[in-house]
């Protein structure tokens, strides 16, 4: 780069990395060994090549300087002058490739082993560099625009194998979650927010509006009818419960047969008292159990007394262990259902996932008022996070680079670029002799 050297952290916010992490996390990832040990292969082998056109100009001026000394012909001279250029170029170059690495011949000459020296400075170049030229408000919303993100997420879930590709990574994405989530946790999200908010407001008043409206929109008398109903048909199995109670009931003096006499009056009496209740909607029991439901909902929005009592009743019945643990026993068996759900691709979860898909992937593609939306949606929010987010993505690279140990780092680098740097010293060997020659030949023509 030219110019000033851009901030790791131009713009927006900036994260910082956990300082416990940054001394004691790994430097960086290990390769595949397999993969680093070919890699140093390549490299000693280029090394070797390199060094080798290094040696043969230092042979070849030996030799030219041995001819020239022993009265060989002008030929000697050019020869020596080019393979003289060639050392100095190919050793020159030398130096500068190993002075990134390390220090030549084990010698601190100052600036060298520049990548272990100034890794922190690169990492703030890169990241400022990454930062500017990628990471641009503009340049990633009219990116994001092109990709036409919407209309080609909606053609692709078209497709009924990339909708099921889709909803295997939805259900996957369901049970990691799960899986994440510890069973206690979400047993303490559930008291807090669910068990805690029920038990918070007072009962008394909604319970009344609530038992209100349903004896005004009638839905008591499905229950009547079926109590009624229940009542009638316990008296007419049960005659003789009802025989044991009168008898138990009556003088021990009294004769036996005043006693079955009493009891199969009673029975009768009964199955009477109860049919009447059953048929006659609006008998005096019906009309009774009514008037009771209508005062109790008129106590409990107005009488301190009712109320007050429901709230005792509310907070034994909180307090009570089954109450506690019910919340984690749902928890586990919703958990378990869900999780049955998204394994089993055709419960109803997946079908109304996949249904959800569907319907996305018709609007998508088939509404252009609604693609035009969320293309400017998807635009607006990248340009946002670039605006105030670069400055996070790129201390991540600066941060990153900070944390790695420099003899490692730079031993990395070396074994992915020090293959192609030999070059450098290859071409450096060559074009010094080729100078050499040059400067020669000049030299001989003009003096």
């Amino acid at each position: 780069m030219h110019g000033r050297v851009p901030s790791a952290r131009p713009r927006g916010r900036t994260l910082t990395l956990d300082p416990v992490a940054a001394a004691g996390g790994p430097a960086l990832k290990a390769g595949d060994p397999d993969t680093d040990a070919e890699r140093r292969s390549a490299l000693r082998r280029m090394k070797m090549v390199a060094t080798g056109f290094l040696v043969v100009a230092g042979l070849v001026y030996l030799f030219a300087e041995y001819s020239l000394n022993n009265g060989a012909g002008a030929w000697a001279g050019y020869v020596r002058a080019a393979s003289e250029a060639g050392m100095v170029g190919g050793l020159a170059d030398w130096f500068a490739v190993t002075a990134l690495f390390r220090h030549p011949l084990g010698i601190p000459i100052p600036h060298t082993a520049l990548i272990r020296k100034k890794k922190d400075q690169l990492g703030t170049s890169l990241g400022g560099f990454v930062g500017e030229n990628f990471l641009d408000p503009a340049m990633v919303s009219e990116k994001v625009r092109s990709a036409r993100i919407p209309e080609r997420a909606g053609q692709w879930l078209q497709d009924p194998g990339h909708r099921e590709l889709a909803s295997d990574q939805a259900a996957k994405a369901i049970r990691s979650v799960l899986a994440v989530l510890r069973d206690e946790d979400a047993v303490a999200i559930i008291e807090r927010t669910i068990v805690a908010r029920i038990a918070e407001p007072e009962w008394g008043p909604p319970a009344g509006r609530i038992l209100a409206e349903l004896l005004d929109e009638g839905r008591h008398l499905p229950l009547l009818d079926l109590m009624a109903d229940r009542a009638h048909e316990w008296v007419e199995a049960n005659p003789v419960t009802i025989d044991r109670w009168v008898r138990e009931k009556a003088p021990t003096w009294a004769p036996q047969f005043v006693n079955e006499l009493l009891s199969d009056r009673a029975y009768r009496e009964l199955r009477e008292w109860t049919w009447q209740i059953k048929v006659d909607k609006q008998h005096a029991v019906r009309l009774a159990l009514i008037g009771f439901a209508e005062d109790f909902a008129r106590d409990l929005q107005h009488d301190p007394s009712t109320m007050a009592k429901l709230e005792v009743f509310k907070r034994e019945v909180m307090s009570r262990g089954e109450v506690r643990r019910a919340a984690g026993s749902a928890w586990v068996a919703a958990k378990r259902m869900i999780v049955e759900a998204t394994e089993d691709s055709s419960s109803t979860l997946r079908v109304k996932i996949d249904d959800l898909l569907r319907r996305l992937s018709e609007m998508l593609v088939g509404d252009e008022k609604v693609r035009a939306r969320l293309d400017d949606y998807t635009t607006r929010t990248a340009a946002y996070v670039a605006e105030n987010y670069a400055g996070e993505v790129t201390s991540i690279i600066s941060e990153t680079v900070e944390r790695w140990d420099a003899d490692e780092a730079s031993d990395k680098i070396e074994l992915l670029a020090g293959k192609d740097l030999q070059f450098i010293r290859i071409n450096g060997t060559v074009v010094g002799a080729l100078a050499g020659l040059v400067i020669h030949l000049v030299s001989e023509a003009v003096f």
